[in-house]
């Protein structure tokens, strides 16, 4: 039975009962996170070979304890060529987070304008900068912290809703949006084929509208035969459109957010615009860090055997997580959530009005979740209904207590609810 469907009684019964177990939990002190999507410290053990890499040249004699290699050592851009398909020509292996190069990206067309800019950004009277929401909090704090106005796109089942997207491009000031085409960021969903291609052909009013592709989750399937993306690039260029993509990935889920090595690339038109404003900024990255990246991990089949012992520590969290809402929150229709093939986040979302009121149960029995309407514009969530659950930093048998004390507290929200 739907707990809506409570009578006055049943509901007195139940809401009590969830009462008392939050009081237990409360009672216990624990100190539980699940709300970033951070690596067990077992997962960055799976990378501590690679500290041990004493070379200093690569294949080609270079000498990487000095300067140079502007656009990052040759055999990490061709590896990263191996990984995405994507010609080697037009990549740039960098330091080790992808959101500095983003972040980059948007700065410089701010201060220059791009090859298709009528004038650098900055002078632009209005910039408006779309947000596929639930999504990825940081993109939309770059884009606002520039001085963009953001602009909500809900999420669907397939990706942002196209329709939405299609309608809101042919405003001129709309520049860009921001994506996680897979297994996206919290929603853990993988635009579908038909997306993609609405992505690479539609017509935007703005012709130096920027696709910030973010395909952080590229390779972190934790089931056997995980999504499939398809190739935005390629598609792009069916229709001539490839200088709208900026594509982005790092190895910081791989081997180490704190010492990974991040890569962007895009069309050779805007390489070659882009280039010399790097020289300005760098005289090169950490080459030494990306020979030992290189090294422990030489080719894509290394990197698939690597992946697949990490999706050996994570997917047993997700399990568990997941098996514990199933059994305590969907008898009752108390939450829905997403069920993903890979990533770091499963969505879940409570009923409206009560995501803020579960955040704080939460708190006071010790777990801590992502803000509430983090995953939104603004921080602001319209139902307050989001939350974005990280289950891979936790031990297992933490992983288990979390579960439970967020069940508590779904439940006692929604119970209270009903007499709000």
């Amino acid at each position: 039975m739907n707990y809506q469907e409570l009578n006055q009684e049943e509901r007195a019964i139940a809401l009590g009962a969830a009462r008392a177990a939050h009081r237990a939990q409360c009672a216990v002190g624990c100190r539980l996170d699940l709300s970033r999507g951070k690596p067990a410290a077992e997962q960055l053990d799976l990378s501590l070979p690679m500290l041990s890499v004493a070379e200093y040249k690569d294949v080609s004699g270079v000498d990487c304890r000095n300067y140079g290699g502007l656009l990052g050592l040759d055999e990490m851009r061709r590896f990263w060529s191996s990984v995405t398909g994507i010609p080697f020509e037009n990549i740039v292996s960098f330091g080790n987070s992808s959101l500095s190069l983003m972040y980059g990206m948007i700065a410089r067309a701010m201060l220059y304008g791009m090859p298709n800019s009528a004038m650098p950004w900055c002078r632009r009277e209005k910039r408006k900068f779309l947000c596929p929401a639930p999504g990825y909090d940081r993109h939309f704090r770059v884009t606002e912290t520039l001085g963009f106005e953001l602009i909500t796109i809900p999420m669907t089942a397939d990706g942002p809703d196209m329709d939405a997207v299609e309608e809101a491009v042919r405003d001129p000031d709309v520049l860009g949006i921001w994506c996680v085409p897979k297994y996206s960021n919290p929603t853990g969903i993988t635009y579908s084929d038909e997306t993609v291609r609405r992505l690479a052909r539609m017509e935007t009013a703005a012709p130096d509208f920027m696709l910030m592709w973010d395909n952080a989750y590229a390779v972190h399937d934790f089931v056997e035969d995980g999504d499939h993306l398809l190739d935005i690039i390629a598609e792009a260029r069916k229709y001539g459109h490839e200088d709208r993509i900026f594509y982005f990935s790092s190895t910081s889920k791989i081997t180490f957010p704190g010492a990974g090595v991040a890569m962007m690339a895009m069309s050779a038109r805007n390489l070659a615009y882009v280039k010399p404003l790097l020289g300005t900024e760098s005289i090169g990255p950490d080459k030494l860090n990306q020979l030992r990246h290189i090294r422990f991990l030489p080719d894509k089949e290394a990197l698939v055997r690597h992946m697949k012992r990490h999706a050996e520590i994570i997917r047993p969290k997700f399990d568990l997580l997941l098996g514990t809402m199933e059994r305590e929150l969907s008898p009752c229709g108390y939450a829905t959530w997403t069920n993903p093939c890979g990533g770091y986040f499963v969505s879940l979302e409570v009923p409206a009005g009560c995501a803020k009121r579960v955040w704080n149960l939460c708190r006071e029995a010790g777990l801590t979740l992502t803000d509430a309407g983090a995953s939104f514009p603004y921080g602001c969530d319209p139902k307050d209904s989001n939350l974005r659950l990280a289950p891979t930093y936790c031990s297992l048998d933490d992983v288990r207590v979390a579960s439970e004390i967020l069940c508590t507290s779904v439940k006692l929200a929604a119970l209270e609810s009903l007499d709000a």
